[in-house]
């Protein structure tokens, strides 16, 4: 058996492993169902917080308004998003957390960060550039350089590693937000884009082999 073989193989087992994981099934109103997207072959990895109740039901991450927008940002359209194995989302808790009463999905429960996702990065050697989605996949991965908030966080985009890059999340929450912030359209998008170009070979208007168009948020 190849090392390469070996490796598919950990990974595999791992995934296996996390989408069986009930370990935050007692706080849970409905059934875990662990939603992830990765391979051996990831390169660029799209790091959020949690899935959404319609991801929870369909099993794809990003597959609602949100992973519209993102995919915008991005440059590529949903084929791709789904079906390049380069590509591959592993959200902060793997499982949707429920609904609070007040508005909004609850936060990712830390359980699940603390259980997998050391292991995961682990199997990712391939990975280039790590999108760290909203404050929580933030201060995971940041630690003491994510800033006081995640406006903050975003605007210093430049003086992180070039390996990750910080985003809001792309929720329709975000467009008040992305109104009184146009440098990161202006300035940050272009760059995002130039980095997935470079990855993914999708050229500047978004369109590889005439297949990846950037969908409408």
């Amino acid at each position: 058996m190849t090392q390469t073989v070996r490796s598919e193989a950990a990974l595999e087992a791992l995934l296996s492993d996390i989408r069986a994981c009930r370990a935050c099934g007692g706080d849970f109103a409905h059934e875990p169902r662990p939603v992830v997207q990765v391979s051996s072959e990831t390169r660029l990895l799209i790091c959020g917080q949690a899935p959404g109740r319609r991801v929870q039901e369909s099993g794809l991450p990003f597959d609602d308004p949100s992973g519209d927008r993102l995919r915008a940002w991005l440059g590529v359209d949903r084929e791709t998003f789904y079906g390049d194995p380069r590509i591959g989302v592993a959200p902060m808790a793997f499982c949707f957390p429920g609904t609070s009463p007040k508005g909004g999905d609850y936060p990712p429960p830390p359980r699940c960060a603390a259980l997998w996702r050391r292991p995961l990065l682990a199997q990712l050697p391939k990975v280039e550039l790590t999108l760290l989605v909203g404050a929580h996949a933030q201060r995971w991965a940041l630690q003491a350089a994510a800033k006081n908030s995640m406006t903050e966080t975003v605007a210093a985009w430049r003086a992180y590693d070039a390996s990750v890059i910080p985003l809001p999340h792309p929720s329709w929450r975000s467009t008040a937000w992305l109104r009184r912030h146009p440098w990161f359209e202006g300035e940050l998008l272009p760059h995002l884009r130039t980095r997935v170009t470079a990855i993914l070979g999708v050229a500047s208007d978004g369109a590889e082999a005439g297949r990846c168009r950037p969908e409408s948020a």
